[in-house]
């Protein structure tokens, strides 16, 4: 038996009078992570739960928070808990305490971006995006993207593999692989961070503030075609998109408080 894995006589610690549900992905660390939790507790069913457990790894988190923007889940708090491979927007896997953490929890508010889409075909295309919206090239041939900030154009050609915008809470994934800046989640900035530029080659990149709306322009759309991504939701043969950070529907995420984001963020800053 695991040393996590309550005796056979221990009698569930119920958790649905405080509202807690769980959810899990797929993979088989979750699975057996969520066989021994409900061992160990009774959890609020969907109609009940006022809080959110969520099983797995930074994907499923995502993939967790993406459904409560499009309305499958209720907006609810989610307590991650790491049974995937970083597990950054999650807390340590443990069995023992969850009440006590959950109560114990810094929420902590994260706001989307909206990505708006228009293909080289007409149709447009809404998607949220918890950590950037992205543009990338789709073939051989570089992308040429026209940069603009609030409607003005700040960069007439920009000659590169992609572009992205990143929020604070998504300063640390792709943009920082992108030699994007780290943002303080409480910095009310955004990243805007080009991916292998060649022209400018020597520009890294821009901060600007959030209230800002940033559009690119498709140049040669047909002949160098570019998809945009938000997060993992992906629109072929783009012609412009309009970037905005979306205030309304923002998200909570609970930590333990020696765990938090904000602080793992900052931290980010030091690592070698």
């Amino acid at each position: 038996m695991s040393a996590d894995a309550p005796s056979r006589d221990h009698e569930a610690e119920d958790l649905t009078s405080l509202g807690i549900g769980l959810l899990s992905s797929h993979r088989q660390t979750a699975r057996a992570g969520e066989t021994l939790l409900r061992q160990r507790y009774a959890f609020a069913n969907d109609d009940g739960a006022q809080t959110l457990v969520a099983l797995g790894g930074d994907g499923f988190m995502l993939h967790t928070l993406h459904r409560i923007l499009e309305g499958e889940c209720r907006h609810l708090p989610v307590f991650g808990m790491n049974r995937g491979t970083i597990g950054f927007l999650m807390n340590e896997w443990r069995l023992e305490g969850l009440a006590e953490r959950i109560a114990g929890a810094k929420a902590i508010r994260v706001a989307p971006l909206e990505m708006r889409a228009t293909t080289v075909g007409g149709q447009t295309f809404t998607h949220a995006a918890i950590n950037e919206v992205s543009l990338l090239r789709e073939t051989r041939q570089t992308a040429k993207i026209e940069v603009l900030v609030n409607g003005h154009v700040v960069m007439p050609e920009l000659v590169c593999d992609g572009v992205l915008v990143a929020t604070p809470a998504g300063s640390t994934a792709y943009n920082l692989s992108a030699h994007g800046p780290i943002l303080p989640l409480a910095a009310k900035m955004l990243a805007l961070t080009p991916i292998s530029p060649f022209r400018p080659r020597r520009w890294s990149g821009a901060i600007l503030p959030d209230e800002n709306q940033v559009c690119f322009r498709v140049l040669e759309a047909e002949n160098r075609p570019v998809s945009a991504v938000a997060d993992q939701i992906e629109v072929r043969d783009v012609a412009k998109v309009e970037v905005t950070l979306d205030r309304e529907r923002s998200l909570t995420l609970l930590f333990d408080p020696e765990h938090a984001l904000d602080e793992r963020i900052a931290l980010e800053q030091f690592a070698t």
